[in-house]
């Protein structure tokens, strides 16, 4: 049977007239959904009782609460889904203030094969639906009071393109959610076609994955970089404009020795001169078996201050929910291990877990 959760207006009005119900009814449907959080049709009572069992002959109103939750000591929380192909999904709330961000994912594993990333071991499972990608954010108790929203979680957005793309025109419609997209980052390793399309298609921040501005180098710890140089993405940004409110940004998890260097300094500043972008450098906390470490503070701090200097404002971005592994992919790949009998060996966690 079939979600209505994640259907756009358009296709609401498919299956408003397949139904025989009036065109109207579409907008109220949707108003159920994305307003009142309806958990079944047949609370749609603004709809006649022919009409909601029509509907429910062939459709379901349907929201997954999380299988667990994980609190850590600084409020974070991680969110477990299970997912109909045995696999997991994770989505992680990072109340900060008077900001509550929430981290989502939009695929079961990914395909990407960063290095430095859990989800990339997992290899891809699958798609999430629009649907799938919504339950996340409508499912869990803090769904009214989320003030931002990350796709930074497991998978690559992009390459689940017209899924995302669904769910954001959810969000962001006045007929949905209603939420203005500059309360929404999305991060993608540089599929570079996708992301032109995303920015004319949407306003929503973008954020970049880039690690490394040296194309070998990067090659090696993102496969990405032989299909989509980072090059050639950058040079497709700067056709773009970013002085208004959509912001760009690069994040840049910084590894000893690999990437921390005067020589990656002064290629950043190549790479992206004349962008008007941030980078935000994130700490890395090793995952089990990785060869990689971050370099101690000071070290960081001399790393930002001298981008700054170069002209690109740059900050440490804080690290959060470490205790309850709340980056994307350690907590759904313990899962897996433990129902497979196996364990995990190492050290737990990475980042990927804060505000844009």
């Amino acid at each position: 049977m079939e979600n209505l959760y994640g259907m756009t207006l358009a296709r609401l009005r498919e299956i408003c007239r397949d139904e025989a119900l009036p065109a109207f009814a579409a907008g109220q449907i949707a108003r159920w959904l994305y307003v009142r959080h309806a958990g079944s049709i047949d609370a749609m009572t603004d709809l006649s009782l022919a009409a909601r069992q029509r509907l429910a002959a062939r459709y379901e109103a349907r929201l997954t609460p999380p299988l667990r939750t994980s609190v850590s000591a600084d409020g974070t929380k991680k969110y477990l889904f299970g997912s109909p192909d045995e696999g997991f999904v994770e989505a992680a709330y990072i109340p900060d203030g008077d900001r509550a961000t929430l981290c989502v994912s939009s695929q079961v594993g990914c395909r990407m094969g960063c290095r430095f990333c859990a989800t990339g071991r997992q290899g891809l499972r699958r798609s999430l639906t629009a649907g799938e990608i919504l339950n996340q954010i409508l499912s869990i108790p803090e769904s009214d009071r989320l003030t931002n929203l990350v796709f930074m979680g497991m998978g690559e957005p992009l390459d689940n393109y017209d899924n995302v793309v669904a769910a954001l025109e959810v969000l962001t419609s006045p007929w949905g959610m209603a939420w203005s997209p500059t309360r929404i980052t999305l991060s993608t390793a540089g599929v570079t076609p996708q992301l032109e399309r995303l920015l004319q298609q949407t306003r929503v921040h973008i954020a970049v994955s880039l690690h490394n501005p040296f194309h070998d180098q990067r090659a090696e710890i993102m496969p990405i970089e032989r299909a989509y140089p980072v090059r050639e993405l950058a040079d497709m940004l700067r056709r773009h404009d970013f002085s208004g409110q959509r912001r760009l940004s690069f994040e840049y998890i910084l590894m000893e020795g690999l990437n921390d260097s005067p020589a990656h300094i002064r290629e950043l500043r190549r790479l992206l001169n004349g962008l008007k972008c941030r980078i935000n450098i994130i700490r890395f906390h090793r995952i089990p078996d990785s060869p990689y470490f971050s370099p101690p503070r000071p070290k960081m701090e001399a790393f930002r201050d001298a981008l700054t200097a170069g002209g690109i404002h740059t900050t440490i971005r804080a690290s959060r929910g470490e205790d309850i592994q709340a980056a994307c992919g350690l907590l759904s790949t313990a899962e897996a291990m433990k129902r497979a009998g196996a364990r995990p060996s190492g050290a737990a966690d990475t980042q990927h877990t804060d505000k844009p």
